[in-house]
């Protein structure tokens, strides 16, 4: 017998294959395994340079980044063990502790990977 997916929609495990398509007899839905691929790759999180990056990493300001009247974060400031997110926040998707800020939720395309 063999294992399919769990159903991206309802995460039903009942799936079945239908030549390329995956289909889920719970909720009709339809997909195929390049789909599914496209999904993981952009459920990934990279910094500026294209690093994945994952929680616990160490990185680096790649720019200043304003944060609220004149305060900034400086290039070049380090930030440990960060913690990326699942659901970004208003496109947001790292959380973390930045000395002199507290904690904050960054845009990874401003970080880089230390």
């Amino acid at each position: 017998m063999t294992n399919f997916p769990a159903c991206p929609q309802c995460s039903e495990t009942l799936t079945y294959s239908d030549g390329q398509l995956f289909i889920c007899p719970m909720c009709g839905h339809e997909w195929t395994q390049a789909e599914m691929d496209a999904a993981e790759e952009a459920a990934i999180v990279r910094d500026v340079n294209g690093n994945p990056l994952k929680d616990g990493d160490n990185v680096i300001v790649h720019q200043d980044i304003k944060v609220s009247g004149s305060k900034k974060i400086k290039q070049g400031t380090k930030i440990a063990n960060i913690r990326v997110l699942l659901e970004p926040v208003n496109e947001h998707d790292i959380e973390c502790r930045v000395d002199g800020f507290g904690r904050m939720y960054l845009k990874s395309s401003l970080v880089k990977k230390n």
